[in-house]
């Protein structure tokens, strides 16, 4: 049987400010159970996708992108079986990096330059041409724009019994009447709820869902028409119409563009 992720490598053992490990999910098992490290750790996957759950959000990492998650926070995640990802983990108080959980635009440079130290062991010495990689990947994050793709998920038992139901069977259709029905609520106090809880409206939460799922389906190879269907949407054309006026282009330019950017690297 495959081994869990989190049973080859430990992190926390090594002082160095910054090291990578890769991992191709084809060797491991998809689910990698809730744990949590002393050092921070940034996810970037280098084909397929991962979801990520840290607290009250789910995080995918798309394409170009990578999910920082700080020392001490506990996460779980999932890949897809097609997943190979990098690791970059980082010291407490090595980098200037958010406190918080965030998604991180990667620029094709660092996302070379932490590939290329995936292959150096996790003890090289602290004056090294690796180390001086190390610092300059460390500064650069520092600097990367925010991208918003995490699905709010709140403490909140009705909320929170929405957002299970909801990422089971994405393609739930039910309207806000039909949710306040179903958690014993008026319509108007559920919908200041979920506004209190994820600062979001209904429809745009559960867009932002949609958005999170289709990334993660798309990049694992699935095709357009089937992530429409898993969905819910009535046609192709709605769906692609939602994806475009969420990320500013239809998925095939979207996966397209990202590639094209990882290439020319």
């Amino acid at each position: 049987m495959s081994r869990s992720a989190i049973s080859v490598f430990d992190p926390d053992r090594s002082p160095l400010p910054a090291v990578v490990h890769q991992l191709d999910f084809a060797d491991h098992q998809a689910e990698v159970p809730l744990h949590v490290h002393r050092k921070g750790q940034l996810i970037i996957a280098l084909h397929g996708a991962v979801t990520c759950t840290t607290g009250n959000e789910i995080w995918i990492v798309p394409p170009n992108c990578g999910v920082w998650i700080p020392g001490g926070v506990s996460h779980s995640a999932h890949a897809t079986s097609n997943a190979r990802l990098n690791y970059l983990f980082v010291e407490p108080g090595a980098a200037r990096l958010p406190d918080y959980s965030c998604t991180l635009s990667i620029s094709p440079v660092i996302r070379e330059l932490i590939d290329r130290l995936a292959r150096e062991l996790p003890d090289y010495p602290a004056d090294s041409h690796a180390a001086r990689l190390a610092r300059v990947v460390l500064d650069e994050l520092a600097d990367m724009p925010h991208e918003q793709f995490n699905f709010p998920i709140s403490d909140h038992p009705k909320i929170r019994t929405m957002a299970e139901a909801l990422t089971n069977e994405p393609a739930d259709r039910s309207t806000l009447n039909d949710w306040a029905k179903r958690v014993a609520m008026s319509e108007r106090s559920l919908a200041r709820l979920l506004s209190r809880e994820t600062g979001l409206t209904f429809g745009r939460w559960r867009q932002q869902l949609h958005l999170i799922v289709a990334l993660r389906e798309l990049a694992s190879g699935q095709t357009v028409q089937n992530v429409a269907f898993e969905l819910g949407y009535e046609s192709v054309n709605a769906f692609i119409t939602m994806f475009k006026k969420a990320l500013g282009s239809t998925p095939a330019q979207y996966f397209k563009k990202r590639i094209a950017q990882i290439h020319s690297s």
